[in-house]
């Protein structure tokens, strides 16, 4: 995700933060909305970085590029209408990073639009807080459990795949590491983010 210089390695810092905390805050605000009041119960509905961040998922996501919050638990039973929820409150986290990825790419094209001063710093930390939550959205939707692409999979699937598919937990880490560690998997996910990226900064640049 970051180069090997240290500057990126900083840089890319705040866009890790905002990407994880922002995710998990939405899945609980869209549950709450949604008539479970779990994640309030459990603190989550909050932007405070103490109540998302898993220390262990953070330094995964530094020494192998992927990594995890703590999961926001739900009870879809308590939603209104239970597959619906489920739905949305997994899309939620993607969608969210991917609202800061245009917003960040739209604060910059107007704050260098205004001719205001850009440092090479201030630069690569937007340019990166952008990148890191589309990627953030594309990693999330992969079918595997417990991402979020897996949630959205499971409540349209029959309940006797569904269950199968909960089943692959357990193997989830050790899968996506073979699966990263395979070049056209790789590849994909890249292409797939580069796309999104482009979209975005494309509708950016018809805005500003």
């Amino acid at each position: 995700m970051f180069g090997s210089d240290l500057m990126w390695f900083i840089a890319g810092i705040p866009g890790i933060l905002i990407a994880m905390v922002v995710h998990e805050y939405s899945h609980a605000r869209v549950a709450v909305a949604m008539g479970d009041m779990t994640p309030r119960l459990m603190g989550r509905l909050t932007l405070n970085p103490k109540a998302h961040i898993d220390p262990i998922g953070l330094l995964t996501l530094f020494l192998v590029h992927f990594g995890w919050a703590k999961p926001v638990m739900i009870n879809p039973r308590n939603f209104r209408d239970m597959r619906k929820g489920e739905v949305l409150v997994a899309l939620a986290g993607p969608a969210s990073n991917l609202v800061i990825a245009f917003l960040a790419m739209l604060f910059f094209a107007v704050y260098a639009r205004l001719g205001l001063p850009v440092s090479q710093g201030f630069y690569t930390v937007m340019q990166l807080l952008a990148l890191i939550n589309v990627n953030f959205a594309v990693f999330n939707m992969i079918p595997l459990p417990p991402l979020d692409g897996s949630r959205v999979l499971m409540a349209f699937l029959p309940g006797r795949w569904a269950y199968e598919l909960m089943r692959l937990e357990r193997y989830t880490f050790i899968i996506l590491i073979l699966l990263i560690m395979v070049g056209p998997f790789a590849r994909l996910l890249g292409a797939v983010s580069w796309a999104l990226y482009s979209t975005l900064a494309a509708v950016v640049g018809l805005l500003i």
